[in-house]
């Protein structure tokens, strides 16, 4: 499995290439990749089926960020410090046929869980449900919780979600390291232990080494895989995919 680890970027561009990767595994034109990232600047994300206008109701400081509309569902997520995974698979792939996409959200999050253990930062999944769905539940996803979260003292450290096409599913979500601005219930991973932002992807992709039980192996974006990316920045800079709902 390839491991892609980005410079940080703005949302138009890291949803543009997520895309890319879930159409071009799912043309087996690139491997399964696993693939790390950050924000610049600070942006709320929107759940595919959100409302608009839901955003236009927030105050100060977030209501003044730059937003971007996901491909997945979901509530919306304020990205700042943080580290974004996304695993694309092709269909087919036998981490989906073994067990199913649900397996995949276990994976990712019992090697989370490890990894903080190793940080003496005890965590765990949450184990139950609130019955948020894609288009309902609180407006932001830190404020939902699903069985799968990784939690600690009650408050979502991560969480993630899915888009599944005919060909390749695309999981991706969020690890907070650092909490800047008020959102309700969020856990920040520097409040319990004192880290380099860097210094939790070393041991978390060993956790997901064994995890996934692929070999990670570093590689780069394709010359394909990029100019796909960008023509697809048109898409999610544009008012009409941003304000579908």
């Amino acid at each position: 499995m390839r491991l892609l680890i980005d410079q940080p970027n703005d949302g138009v561009s890291n949803m543009a290439r997520d895309e890319a990767l879930l159409m071009l595994v799912g043309k087996r034109e690139a491997p399964p990749t696993l693939r790390f990232y950050r924000w610049d600047p600070p942006t709320i994300s929107l759940g595919y089926f959100q409302h608009y206008s839901e955003y236009e109701s927030l105050l100060l400081p977030a209501g003044g960020l730059p937003v971007v509309r996901r491909t997945t569902g979901g509530g919306a997520i304020l990205h700042d410090r943080e580290w974004t995974y996304s695993l694309t698979l092709p269909i087919g792939h036998s981490l989906v046929n073994h067990g199913g996409a649900q397996r995949l959200y276990e994976i990712v999050h019992e090697a989370l869980v490890e990894t903080l253990l190793l940080l003496n930062v005890k965590t765990s999944r949450c184990g139950f449900s609130d019955g948020s769905s894609a288009n309902k539940g609180p407006f932001f996803c830190f404020d939902r919780r699903h069985e799968q979260d990784v939690v600690i003292s009650g408050m979502k450290l991560a969480g993630s979600a899915q888009r599944r096409t005919r060909f390749a599913i695309l999981q991706h979500g969020s690890i907070v390291l650092a909490n800047r601005f008020d959102q309700h219930r969020v856990g920040a991973i520097r409040d319990f232990v004192d880290l380099d932002d860097d210094s939790l992807l070393d041991p978390l992709i060993a956790a997901l080494t064994r995890g996934l039980g692929a070999s990670l192996d570093c590689g780069e974006w394709t010359s394909v895989e990029l100019e796909l990316a960008d023509s697809l920045r048109e898409k999610y800079a544009s008012e009409t995919w941003t304000k579908k709902y």
